[in-house]
Order: structure tokens, then sequence, then C-alpha cells
């Protein structure tokens, strides 16, 4: 069974039909019968920059926050993701799933690609690397190379 967070998360990408959406945070929490907070973690954790998405706010009026889905070509996907990999010391597990998810999602790779490069970046494959984190980085952006290159 769906957690409430999985729920909403669906509910939102099922009523997304445009490259954008906008909704009340407030209507959004009455619905589920859940605290505005919980609306807030949905998008921080489910439609962020990773993921492809942005979140503009606004306050007052109603309270709407409008989601608007990033698209891009393959090309453009792989180097925005690269660039932020860049950016950073170390890769997460759980950021590198969510790049694999905006790569799903945008049909850069095909779920079967996803799952094996998951299976190769997880704690546990990663677990002998001393700085796993680290690794996963060099190894993820690896494949986005190949990825741009194939």
């Amino acid at each position: 069974m769906a957690n409430v967070s999985d729920e909403i998360e669906q509910f939102i990408l099922s009523i997304f039909s445009d490259d954008s959406l906008k909704l009340s945070r407030n209507d959004l929490a009455h619905y589920f019968s859940v605290a505005p907070s919980q609306i807030n973690y949905v998008l921080s954790t489910r439609f962020n920059l990773d993921k492809g998405y942005v979140i503009e706010s606004k306050r007052g009026g109603g309270g709407f926050i409008t989601i608007v889905r990033i698209s891009e070509d393959k090309e453009d996907t792989l180097s925005a993701i690269l660039q932020e990999i860049d950016s950073i010391d170390a890769l997460s597990f759980n950021r590198a799933n969510c790049f694999l998810q905006r790569l799903e999602r945008d049909e850069v790779i095909t779920k079967q690609e996803s799952d094996i490069i998951r299976n190769a970046i997880s704690d546990k494959a990663m677990g002998v690397v001393t700085h796993s984190a680290g690794a996963r980085k060099n190894i993820f952006k690896e494949i986005l190379i190949g990825l741009i290159r194939r």
C-alpha cells in the first residue's frame, strides 16, 4: 500500500497535462486531509530541480503554487545533469536516483537501463569503496558521458 506522499505525488502527476500545473497548496492539503507542510514535503522531495521540476510559489491569493516541468532535449538533459554533478563533491544514492528518474521521464534512458545503473551505484555495490559518494559521482559521470557519446 502506498503512503500518503506517494498518493499525493501520483495525484499531481495524473493531473499534469502540459509543462506546468497551477494548484492550491491548501486545497490539496484539504483534499488529502494532511497539513500543508506534508504538501511542501512532497513538492520539495518529489518535484525538485534534480527531477526536472521548478516550483513557483505565490503567497496570498489562496497560496497557489505552479509546478513547471523543465523540457529539454536528451542531450540538454544529460548536459544539465553533468553540470550539476560537476558542481558537487559527492553524489548520494538518493540524489543519483532522482537524476535517473529524470532521465527515464525524459526518455533519455529506458527503465531497464536505469535499473542497471541504479544497481551498479547502489550502496550495496559501493560498500567496499571507502569514499563511496565520491566514487559514485565519478562512476555516474562516466556513464552520462558515455550516453552523450552514443
